[in-house]
């Protein structure tokens, strides 16, 4: 679904706080090489057929020249070594994903859920990369301009397979299997260094949290990363347990709360993980310092409240997964 990231932003925007912080979390930097070089070095070659969640679209060749309209899937085609011609709010993706930066000349082709149609078919592109969530009137004027991938920002019922198929989709749409290869292989070895940094550590089975949140005219409005969200699916995989389990909504297995809904982690070993983004001084958990509900609980008295390293796109791909993976084991582990 489009609509629930698409609306947090919104919100974010209204305070400086939120928009530093509702979106993003740690990340490691990667150079992703000139467009020259990484859009033209498909090996496939003739007709490609592709699956997504419309139905079935047919090109003629690996494309080459793609727009995308989605920060994740932007992340993904950098992952491939496809540079796409052009993006959707570049500015704030390089905020939001320092894991894949997007070179910031790429051509901006609207506000994520509002593309520029205009500015897509400046560009010529032979394909266009979507989610789903956008009106039927959006995807029929977008393939008046070029074939158009539709995939999920995400999928609850299985974050991570569906991960994989994004990128995988992606990589037929593009030729670019081999690479699909090795960085879903590079993510399952993270996976692998995750589960055995927290054995060595005797942190298997450990208690956590995961939240972003926001503040708007005095209200603090958290979201907790249930165990269906891309975030809670990793951490899942590499043996953590996750403490808040309920509510989460169908896509994204994002739950939406009050802090008195924070009185529902009773474990006070529970590491309490959050985004903190680019303002510490101005995040909701800062804001909370006075709150009589969140001095009372256990995680908090027990010094168990974390900020994560901004940087990792929510709704990622490997790369945000395995950058996501350091930054829990870093502080899942860490004494204090």
């Amino acid at each position: 679904m489009f609509t629930r990231p698409r609306r947090a932003l919104t919100l974010a925007a209204t305070t400086t706080a939120a928009l530093a912080l509702l979106l993003t979390a740690c990340g490691t930097t990667e150079s992703t090489g000139s467009s020259s070089e990484s859009t033209t070095s498909a090996a496939a070659s003739g007709p490609v057929s592709i699956t997504d969640e419309r139905g079935t679209v047919e090109l003629d060749a690996p494309a080459t020249k793609v727009v995308s309209l989605e920060w994740g899937l932007t992340e993904n085609l950098l992952a491939l070594g496809v540079t796409p011609v052009g993006a959707a709010d570049v500015e704030n993706y390089n905020i939001y994903d320092t894991v894949m930066p997007l070179d910031k000349e790429t051509p901006d082709v609207g506000v994520r859920g509002t593309p520029n149609t205009d500015a897509i078919s400046a560009l010529d592109p032979d394909l266009i990369v979507a989610v789903t969530g956008l009106t039927d009137k959006v995807y029929e004027s977008l393939e008046k301009i070029a074939p158009v991938v539709v995939l999920k920002g995400s999928d609850g019922a299985d974050a991570i397979g569906y991960m994989r198929t994004t990128v995988n989709t992606l990589a037929e749409a593009t030729g670019r299997t081999t690479e699909a290869t090795a960085l879903l292989s590079e993510f399952d070895a993270k996976v692998e260094e995750g589960k055995k940094a927290l054995e060595t550590a005797g942190k298997t089975g450990a208690p956590f949290v995961q939240a972003d949140g926001w503040v708007q005219s005095g209200t603090v409005t958290i979201r907790m990363y249930t165990p269906t969200s891309y975030f809670g699916a990793v951490a899942k995989e590499i043996g953590l347990d996750n403490q808040y389990t309920t509510g989460g909504d169908a896509d994204y297995g994002l739950a939406t709360i009050d802090v008195e809904g924070l009185t529902k982690i009773s474990n006070a070993d529970t590491s309490f993980l959050y985004v903190q983004g680019g303002a510490p001084a101005d995040s909701f958990v800062k804001s909370l310092e006075d709150n009589a509900i969140w001095k009372k609980l256990d995680f908090v008295k027990a010094g168990n409240v974390k900020p994560i390293t901004d940087g990792i796109w929510m709704f990622g791909g490997p790369k945000s997964g395995a950058a996501y993976i350091d930054t829990l084991v870093e502080n899942v582990t860490a004494a204090g």
